[in-house]
């Protein structure tokens, strides 16, 4: 059976649960070696067995995004294993843990998620290009949201990192072009992973957040992280190889309001 990534090497950060769990598996199901990397070894670790179930192969690296050395040592780990690294997920990230306007967030909350999602795609930007450009190939897809386009008030931070990672999307997407590397980024809207389901029941099992988020869906339904993983399979294949440098927004019409 000719499957779309049969003898590749992909790389899914953030792959213990949610979005970052889902394409782990679909890239598995069309024959990828998978390299998992997040910080949550218990979920890594259920997401190996998943992908083992059916009859795939992964592998699980501890890596902290925000931190250089974790990020160095995977991509040198990956390369040192299987020779390339032909995909890379960059979808590792957190969201605020609590609402607030932008004079009254704490400078903690922002040094943390602007060291995760921003910094962290960053990094694994500059090591995997680095990989990558030796190679003269290569295919990135970067997680942004919705966050990244509109405002998305009480959570400046948030908003910030994500309007960041488009940014630099688009840049590097420019400077590598003639590279045989493309860059990409998906905008998830309300997606129901663990991360979002904490967050809508935050208020200890009210579901009234959940019923205002579905409210303001012109679908009628919040997205599954399966959808999500669909489209970044899509854009790392050959079918989207005139892609670059976009941002593919899967959020139900939310943001077309």
């Amino acid at each position: 059976m000719n499957r779309k990534f049969d003898d590749q090497i992909v790389l899914v950060t953030g792959g213990s649960s949610g979005i970052g769990r889902a394409t782990a598996i679909a890239f598995a199901k069309e024959g990828a070696q998978v390299v998992i990397a997040d910080i949550d070894s218990i979920g890594g670790d259920e997401t190996i067995r998943i992908i083992q179930e059916n009859d795939a192969k992964a592998k699980f690296i501890y890596t902290d995004v925000s931190q250089t050395q974790s990020v160095e040592s995977l991509i040198t780990s990956i390369v040192s294993t299987f020779g390339h690294l032909d995909c890379a997920f960059n979808n590792a990230g957190v969201s605020s843990q609590t609402k607030a306007l932008t004079a009254e967030s704490l400078e903690d909350d922002w040094e943390r998620i602007i060291s995760i999602n921003l910094k962290g795609v960053w990094l694994c930007m500059k090591y995997e290009l680095l990989q990558m450009q030796s190679q003269g190939k290569g295919i990135i897809v970067n997680t942004a949201s919705t966050a990244g386009l509109i405002a998305h008030a009480g959570h400046c931070a948030y908003a910030a990192s994500k309007h960041g990672i488009l940014g630099l999307t688009r840049t590097a997407a420019l400077e590598y072009a003639q590279t045989g590397i493309r860059i990409n980024a998906v905008c998830p809207g309300y997606i129901r992973t663990p991360m979002l389901e904490r967050g809508m029941h935050r208020d200890g099992g009210s579901n009234a957040l959940e019923m205002a988020m579905i409210a303001k869906q012109p679908s009628g339904r919040l997205g599954t992280a399966e959808e999500v993983a669909e489209t970044v399979l899509w854009l790392c294949s050959d079918s989207a190889s005139y892609i670059m440098g976009q941002s593919i927004v899967i959020d139900g019409g939310l943001s077309i309001q």
